[in-house]
């Protein structure tokens, strides 16, 4: 009974430090596993249509009378408003600007060669969602200069607006090829990825396919996702 007394005690005291041990061990090991990571980026891209277009349809008028001028300014504005209505543009879609003045006789720098007073510069804009619709007018634009209207385009913005509809889509694919790179890494490293430490999604950005076709968008997404690796 002295001995059985004595042995059990021990037997506590020896179970008590293996755990000890373990624990410690699980500790070290748990560290050691956290120190082990990788970091990762997915890509998303989407090609997809532009859904505005802001149009502006500019043309120059000179003359000595700016009475003259005035009408002929109107009678301009009213020729490319029709022109935009008969073809399936609204009133509400479409803005006159006010005409920049330019007044030679008041330039001191002005070129002797400059046969007139005034040269004004009008622009009438269209914004619509009716993109397809505009692409088809810029081909019917020469029905201006049979009514003696010489137009020039200066900038046609295409712009798309409906980011939030697929940015979920997007996040999720750009996340799920972070995974595959983050499980290519793992594999080549003879590992296995863990959980996610830190995730960061980068901006969306959204630029022309190309140059040549400025009505289609390319969208384009990045994240960042550190993993821990495991054994």
């Amino acid at each position: 009974m002295k001995n059985l007394s004595k042995i059990i005690p021990a037997v506590i005291i020896a179970a008590g430090i293996l755990a000890l041990g373990l624990c410690l061990k699980a500790g070290i090991d748990n560290i050691a596993y956290r120190d082990r990571e990788v970091t990762v980026r997915g890509l998303a891209e989407k090609e997809v249509k532009a859904n505005l277009v802001t149009w502006p349809i500019t043309y120059n008028v000179v003359g000595n009378d700016l009475v003259t001028i005035y009408d002929q300014i109107n009678k301009n504005n009213g020729i490319i408003i029709n022109f935009l209505t008969s073809n399936g543009i609204t009133n509400d879609e479409i803005s006159a600007n006010p005409p920049s003045t330019y007044d030679a006789a008041a330039n001191v720098y002005r070129s002797e060669t400059f046969k007139y007073k005034y040269s004004l510069s009008c622009t009438v804009t269209v914004t619509t969602s009716k993109v397809d619709k505009v692409r088809e007018l810029l081909d019917k634009q020469t029905d201006l200069l049979k009514e003696g209207i010489a137009f020039t385009n200066s900038f046609i913005n295409y712009q798309y607006t409906d980011l939030n509809s697929i940015k979920p889509q997007m996040i999720a694919e750009a996340t799920k090829n972070a995974r595959a790179a983050a499980d290519q890494f793992a594999a080549d490293s003879e590992s296995h990825v863990g959980k996610i430490k830190t995730a960061s999604q980068g901006q969306f950005s959204i630029d022309d396919s190309d140059s040549s076709t400025p009505w289609l968008k390319r969208v384009r997404v990045v994240s960042t996702i550190v993993y821990y690796l495991e054994d």
